[in-house]
């Protein structure tokens, strides 16, 4: 699996998406409470820009009548036909085992770590010897 740089940690705080291609493939990766996701950005519904949608909860009840909204901020929902999809997992709760968007995983790494360029210039050792910039060939 080829990595890709996505941004660096302050340019994604919180609450906060960015929407990229990486080899052709619309991808958005999200902060959520300082965590990383990302989702294909395509409803596997029918296909609309899926991570377009807002950032909502997950309505859930126990008992008639008790409505208890969880995972705020973390179930996106589709702008075309409203359905809705965990963003940590990719899930569906419409119909979870037929609908499920492709995730991707998505962590910080420190930028030392990051891949480094294919080019290298070339390097000449430099020196200060007795108040004089010397170049060494």
């Amino acid at each position: 699996m080829a990595r890709h740089v996505i941004a660096p940690v302050d340019e994604l705080p919180p609450g906060t998406r960015k929407f990229l291609e990486i080899d052709g493939r619309p991808i958005a990766v999200f902060n959520i409470k300082g965590e990383y996701f990302g989702l294909m950005n395509r409803c596997p519904h029918q296909g609309a820009a899926l991570c377009e949608g807002p950032l909502i909860g997950l309505a859930q009840s126990s008992d008639p009548g008790e409505i208890e909204y969880t995972k705020l901020g973390e179930i996106i929902r589709c702008p075309w036909h409203g359905w809705e999809f965990d963003i940590r997992t990719g899930q569906s709760y419409c119909d979870p085992r037929r609908f499920r968007v492709k995730a991707y995983p998505a962590h910080v790494e420190p930028g030392t770590s990051v891949v480094k360029g294919p080019y290298v210039a070339e390097t000449v050792t430099v020196k200060v010897e007795s108040d004089y910039v010397v170049v060494e060939l």
